[in-house]
């Protein structure tokens, strides 16, 4: 077995989560074993732990699993697209604070901060993390 290649309960371990953590990642297709033993043991590429912190660090920013998954396995997206309808949402936001009672402001400021933190993980995820 490589060095580079972890059982299902070292990558538990590496990452902090349980062996069911790691197992329904796999089932819903977060991560997904690169091969088998001939025991029929899963093996995970050591960047894997990786993946499943970003993996919980978008679910505590309110993502859920499934979309995480389905944007891991969707191809290529239309990045200028998305950031002009994210800069065009953003504007729009603004516009709402700027006319909303004192009350809004809290929630709105939320909102706001919420955006901030998942702009924050995008612009740290590295351009070379497998996927």
């Amino acid at each position: 077995m490589s060095e580079s290649l972890l059982k299902i309960g070292e990558l538990a371990a590496r990452a902090g989560v349980s062996i069911r953590t790691v197992d329904y990642y796999t089932t819903l297709g977060l991560i997904s074993p690169t091969q088998r033993t001939a025991s029929n043991y899963r093996l995970y590429r050591a960047d894997d732990v990786d993946r499943i912190h970003l993996v919980q660090r978008l679910e505590v920013h309110g993502l859920p699993l499934e979309d995480i998954a389905r944007a891991f396995t969707a191809g290529p997206a239309d990045t200028a697209a998305v950031l002009c309808r994210i800069d065009a949402d953003l504007r729009t936001l603004q516009e709402a604070a700027d006319t909303a009672s004192p009350e809004m402001h809290g929630l709105l400021s939320v909102i706001a901060d919420r955006v901030h933190s998942l702009i924050t993980i995008a612009l740290q995820l590295p351009p070379d993390l497998p996927l």
